[in-house]
């Protein structure tokens, strides 16, 4: 029987040469804090749903993620999967080690920081988030669902992250460089695409470059959304001209992305998706195969424990 106290933890490497000596790092902290835990690593990005079901089986009721957001998307979704009075029982907490760690940077977590968030975990408070949940029909026209702590973005931010994937080798596995070079690419293609979007009582019919619908901060695009409202914020971002593009990328830096003439922020519950011609799907920073037919974005309301700071 596990001691409800002892932490079940999932360590999952970032693409470095020296994921041991990140660890180590960790392990330090943890010894240093006196906390009481296992732990297991992950192989691969699909073995991490796999392994936080072993920890939940085994009777863990504070499972620690180290890693980014993909991880996290994984761990809950996962517990997702579990009755209810289980999910109950669970705490999740991060430590952020990933590619993307913008969920952690939300509540105050910080790659470089591991002691201040190993003594912010061990006072162990909770707090009751949403989640956002896409319903779709996948290419053998089955409906299927996911959940996302962050953000689904469709469209523009949505390719440039399936050409970073494609690009990050060049560029010995850094992600700004990738990703800089995946925008600066798409920068000089008019990428926008033919949408028909409902959102409360708006209806959106026409050519759009990207929407992010947003549970958080959505890496900046939903910047006022928080996980704690049952609301989704969405912006929808129609194609500006080129003088305007560079001043979006300025405002987007400076944390005023709302700002910008050629962005139309909402506040909803639900997003129904009726038509997104060849646009693309990211889901919490991963590209999730592309809906086919129509689908919608909805939220649940305070399903998860998450360890916040104090």
């Amino acid at each position: 029987m596990i001691n409800d106290s002892r932490w079940g933890i999932l360590y999952c490497p970032k693409n470095s040469f020296r994921p041991r000596k990140r660890w180590a790092k960790i392990e330090k902290c943890l010894r240093e804090n006196k906390i009481d835990y296992d732990f297991v690593q992950s192989e691969a990005s699909g073995s991490v749903e796999r392994l936080v079901k072993m920890l939940i089986n085994n009777g863990y009721k504070t499972i620690v993620i180290v890693g980014g957001d993909s991880a996290l998307n994984d761990a809950v979704n996962c517990l997702m999967q579990t009755d209810r009075k289980v999910r109950e029982s669970v705490s999740l907490g991060v430590i952020p080690n990933g590619l993307m760690n913008d969920f952690a940077h939300f509540w105050g977590f910080r790659e470089g920081e591991t002691d201040q968030t190993v003594k912010w975990l061990k006072q162990h408070r909770v707090r009751k988030i949403d989640l956002g949940r896409i319903n779709y029909n996948n290419k053998n026209h089955e409906a299927c669902h996911r959940y996302f702590l962050n953000c689904v973005n469709i469209g523009l931010v949505a390719a440039i992250m399936n050409l970073r994937r494609q690009t990050r080798h060049y560029f010995g596995g850094s992600r700004t460089l990738s990703f800089l070079f995946s925008f600066l690419l798409m920068v000089f293609q008019r990428l926008d695409y033919k949408m028909n979007i409902k959102i409360n009582t708006d209806v959106i019919k026409r050519r759009v470059m990207t929407v992010c619908i947003g549970n958080a901060t959505g890496y900046g695009q939903t910047p006022n959304a928080v996980p704690y409202n049952g609301l989704l914020d969405v912006s929808v971002v129609y194609h500006p001209e080129m003088t305007q593009l560079f001043e979006g990328i300025y405002l987007f830096i400076k944390g005023k992305f709302l700002n910008h003439k050629s962005v139309h922020p909402y506040r909803t519950r639900e997003v129904n998706i009726l038509a997104a011609e060849h646009a693309l799907v990211g889901l919490d920073g991963r590209l999730m195969n592309t809906p086919v037919g129509p689908f919608s974005i909805k939220v649940e309301q305070e399903v998860i424990n998450f360890l916040i700071p104090d």
